[in-house]
């Protein structure tokens, strides 16, 4: 006996009519149905997800802590009632309702897939949150992968979705869509093109969370802090946001200074254009004076012990300055700052270092220093090239030399008053 039956019989000993228990059976049964789904819902809510929660809080491990966050955990109890009105709402119907029951349970169905969907995607945050707490994976672009892979599972669940609504095949809907696949490109093409983007940027290893990228085309130059299916964010050093789609990173050339911050060290190349009037051989008095500095003093008695022995060599007759050869005041500075630059503390000795002479102009020789600093971070690597030009630019007036600089209001207005 089907428990309506029961109920029609229950009916009919507390006095109710015949027709009137048969217009009331299947109701109170589906009432039952709705009761039992509704306390089978309460029980996992406020008891099962209370154990669960303690228990997980329990554990030394910190993942289970966000795999079963409530949220997660929430999720999964919602499917716990539509599954219990979809197994036990046939007792409450006859097969003459099978209509009725056949639109109960396809609506049962479709909540339950529904939620399924939704225990899915939040169990991909939940593990996208512990994976993007490590260090190994931290920079990263696990949002992109969470957001296709999310948007896959909601496509995938609205196909299933319309094919319980419309009573058809999956399969029958597919075959549709395949041909409106290139409406569905069109549609997509962001999401599709920023997906393969970010495969490429993260197989090539290119880009990174944390990254100092510059893209001057899109007035990008700072950090990255996001790296989406659809957007890349830089926070700009003026802490302003620039937002580029991935396949631009991959389309587009960007310059990443990873490998700068990786080696260590960071290059200064910057040059100061010295007098070409002020450039001369020197004379005994002023190698004397260069001796007693103390960078110099081997550099000095050095070369001219090597000039000396040329020149004796190749019987050079020294009373004129252009016979044999002679240190220069300019060739000395240049050995000065070589042994300065070495000896800098904050300087990278494991990187190149030298001083070189570049193409003279009608603005004088260009003497250029090039050298990385011991550090990466900006304000010291600053501090540094600042210090460096300021010893150089009070230092050179001891080698007789001078700067080039164009000459100034102040600069006329000191020869007019001569004149």
């Amino acid at each position: 006996m089907s428990i309506v039956q029961q109920i029609n019989e229950g009916l009919q000993t507390l006095g109710f009519s015949q027709s009137l228990a048969d217009q009331l059976d299947q109701f109170i049964a589906f009432l039952g149905v709705l009761l039992v789904a509704y306390l089978a819902d309460a029980v996992c809510r406020n008891i099962l997800l209370k154990v669960v929660s303690r228990l997980v809080k329990q554990t030394k491990a910190t993942w289970d802590d966000i795999v079963f966050d409530r949220k997660v955990m929430v999720h999964l109890s919602r499917m716990v009632a539509p599954i219990l009105v979809y197994i036990l709402i046939p007792l409450a119907f006859s097969d003459a309702d099978s209509a009725t029951l056949a639109l109960i349970q396809r609506f049962c169905l479709i909540f339950i897939i529904i939620m399924f969907l939704s225990f899915i995607s939040a169990l991909l945050t939940a593990v996208y949150t512990v994976y993007s707490e490590k260090e190994q994976f931290r920079d990263r672009p696990l949002k992109g992968f969470l957001q296709t892979a999310q948007v896959i599972i909601y496509f995938i669940g609205g196909i299933i979705v319309v094919s319980i609504l419309i009573d058809r095949s999956p399969g029958v809907l597919l075959t549709g869509l395949g041909a409106s696949a290139a409406v569905l490109m069109l549609v997509f093409k962001d999401s599709i093109m920023g997906f393969v983007s970010g495969v490429q940027l993260s197989a090539n290893n290119m880009l990174r969370v944390g990254d100092w990228i510059t893209m001057p085309k899109y007035g990008a130059d700072g950090d990255v802090i996001e790296v989406s299916l659809n957007t890349v964010k830089i926070r700009n050093f003026d802490k302003t946001i620039t937002t580029i789609p991935p396949y631009l990173l991959v389309s587009d050339s960007f310059q990443n200074w990873r490998g700068m911050q990786e080696s260590g060290g960071r290059r200064i190349k910057r040059s100061i254009n010295i007098d070409m009037n002020s450039v001369k051989f020197c004379t005994p008095e002023m190698l004397a004076k260069y001796r007693k500095i103390q960078l110099l003093t081997d550099y000095v008695e050095q070369t001219e012990e090597v000039i000396k022995e040329y020149n004796q060599e190749h019987h050079i007759d020294n009373s004129i300055l252009v016979n044999g050869r002679r240190q220069t005041n300019l060739g000395v500075f240049r050995a000065y700052l070589n042994c300065y630059l070495k000896s800098h503390p904050g300087v990278n000795h494991d990187m190149t270092c030298m001083v070189r002479q570049l193409q003279p102009t009608d603005h004088g020789i260009p003497l250029e220093l090039y050298f990385f600093s011991a550090t990466t971070s900006w304000i010291p690597y600053e501090d540094l090239q600042s210090d460096v030009f300021d010893h150089l630019l009070a230092i050179i007036s001891e080698f007789d030399l001078h700067v080039f600089q164009s000459p100034s209001g102040d600069d006329f207005r000191k020869t007019i008053l001569k004149d």
